[in-house]
């Protein structure tokens, strides 16, 4: 009996402990955690992304999906956008034309899938594009939906515009479009990129940040 008692004191202590420590890890690096947190907030609110959604996940549907991107980031439909307003009231406007380019592509491809397009708040993992990763959270997007838009999708940034469009080759493989590192590096701060380039060095504090957000918003 005394001997589990012991086991029992041994074990709260070292919880205790370990408690203590986080606590501590936590209130050192506040001020980190609050600055890299709004840093965070800043970034989700000034990208619009590009959100296609295929009908299924089948081959041709996945082929259909990527023709649809391709029409899509050749349009030059938000190439004169200076600002996130400027480019969320451009999608606004647009939506009925970015339907019929997209519908457009899938009857040349013999598709009669119908295709529906709308501006959103879309929550995102971990996102990898190139050599940038866009944190986990919620983001303005452009969302179109292909059919049943039950198939994998695809994404990149739409504003500012990374997305850059191969100049030729088969459109079925996604590497054909890569992110535009001059205008990331134009649009984004240091701090920014630092936080797109290296993902894994604020994993842990975005985490808290968000969480601390949660339990506040609750």
């Amino acid at each position: 009996m005394i001997v589990v008692e012991v086991m029992f004191l041994r074990k709260s202590s070292m919880a205790a402990a370990a408690a203590g420590l986080i606590l501590a890890i936590l209130v050192s690096n506040a001020g980190c955690i609050v600055r890299d947190g709004r840093r965070l907030d800043r970034l989700r609110g000034s990208v619009l992304r590009l959100h296609i959604l295929a009908d299924s996940d089948s081959r041709e549907d996945q082929r259909l999906k990527l023709r649809v991107r391709d029409a899509l980031l050749g349009s030059g439909i938000f190439s004169s956008a200076d600002s996130l307003s400027e480019a969320e009231a451009i999608a606004e406007e647009r939506l009925d034309d970015i339907t019929d380019i997209a519908e457009e592509v899938l009857r040349e491809n013999g598709c009669s899938d119908k295709v529906t397009a709308e501006l959103a708040d879309v929550d995102f993992g971990d996102r990898v594009y190139g050599g940038l990763t866009m944190p986990r959270g919620r983001y303005r997007a452009l969302r179109i939906k292909i059919g049943r838009a039950e198939g994998h999708n695809w994404w990149c940034v739409m504003y500012p515009p990374l997305c850059l469009p191969a100049a030729c080759g088969d459109s079925s493989v996604e590497a054909s479009v890569t992110e535009d590192e001059e205008e990331a590096e134009e649009f984004f701060s240091d701090e920014e990129l630092d936080m797109l380039k290296k993902p894994k060095k604020y994993r842990v504090r975005f985490a808290i940040w968000d969480k601390i957000k949660s339990i506040i918003n609750e």
